[in-house]
This record gives C-alpha cells, sequence and structure tokens, in this order.
C-alpha cells in the first residue's frame, strides 16, 4: 500500500479513536430532513404562549420541535410544570437543548427526545407548543385530535390549524401566537 493512500486512513482512525474511548458520539444525521428551519422562538413570545396556556404545576407540556429547548425549559423553570418533553427530528437541536438543559438546572423533570413528532406518542401531554408551518399544523391536526385527552391545550406560535378556530389569539409585540383546547368527544 502507498502512503498516499494509507495516510487518509490513518488520520480518520486517530480522529475516531479518542471519541470511541470517551464514549462521546460523531455528529449524527437527522431521522429524516426536517420540514421546517430552525427558528428560535423569542423569550416575550415563549412566556405568552405558557402563561395563555396556564401552565402550572400539574402539567406534562410537550413542545414538537423544540428546537434549542428554550419552551420545555421555561415550563418547568419559570411556569412549575411537572415535567416537559421536547422533541426534535435534528440530532444537532438536541444536543443543544441538552446543553441549555445543564445550565438550567432543571434537568430531572425536563427532556428531549431525537424523535419524529408526527410518530411519537403524545397522549401523556397536557400542554402543546409549537411553532411549525400552516401545513404541517394541518397533517399534525388529527394526531393531536385523535392523542391527546379532551382539556388538553395547544398553543402556537405564528400559525393556524386551518378551520379549527382557536379559542384566543394573542399579539406579542407583532407576532401571533393561537390556543386551543381538545374538545370533549
Amino acid at each position: 500500500m502507498r502512503m498516499q493512500s494509507f495516510l487518509p486512513m490513518v488520520l480518520a482512525l486517530t480522529l475516531a479513536l479518542p471519541a470511541a474511548a470517551t464514549g462521546q458520539q460523531t455528529t449524527q444525521a437527522p431521522l429524516r430532513s426536517p420540514d421546517v428551519i430552525f427558528v428560535p422562538t423569542p423569550p416575550e413570545v415563549v412566556a405568552a404562549m405558557l402563561k395563555v396556556a396556564k401552565v402550572g404545576k400539574g402539567d406534562v407540556v410537550y413542545d414538537l420541535g423544540s428546537g434549542d429547548g428554550r419552551i420545555p425549559i421555561a415550563a418547568v423553570k419559570d411556569f412549575g410544570a411537572a415535567r416537559a418533553t421536547g422533541i426534535d427530528i435534528d440530532p444537532q437541536r438536541i444536543k443543544e437543548a441538552t446543553a441549555n438543559l445543564q445550565k438550567a438546572g432543571v434537568g430531572d423533570r425536563v427532556r428531549f427526545l431525537n424523535q419524529d413528532l408526527f410518530t411519537t406518542d403524545l397522549s401523556e401531554a397536557t400542554v402543546v407548543t409549537l411553532y411549525l408551518l400552516p401545513s404541517l399544523n394541518l397533517k399534525l391536526l388529527p394526531k393531536l385530535k385523535a392523542e391527546l385527552k379532551p382539556g388538553t391545550r395547544i398553543v402556537s406560535h405564528a400559525f393556524d390549524m386551518g378551520d379549527w378556530v382557536p379559542e384566543q389569539t394573542l399579539d406579542v409585540d407583532g407576532r401571533k401566537v393561537y390556543y386551543w383546547t381538545i374538545p370533549k368527544r
């Protein structure tokens, strides 16, 4: 084997071994292509979303497309939710959210899952938050209505859910927040 072709292999092994020895993982690709790009929800909108949903000590909050984790962290840290789960398809966002969680000091009550929000079981949620596109909200709506218990609160930043009329619409510094409750069956 010539030295020129051997060198890239040695370099790759040299870089991979320390990560393997310390248990670190290399960057993993998303489960599938994300449906939206990550755009963080401003803090004042996060607060308005959690406030309109009346998040409190008995709540289990699920944030769909959780990005850097700010909503699940705020739900527990600032609003006293019992637990919060962030779901994101992009492992890079999960890594970022986990780092933010460690800084926030509420790690035992918040978790982040690298999953597809269209296949994740949402049934334990009492509050669902989202900042997705209108087409995704509409695609998600049958799942929300089928899996969530009556009385579960849903809050969307920026986008509505088509013909499902929100119970409340807020304007937060020029940004819309929509609020619904899963009806009785």
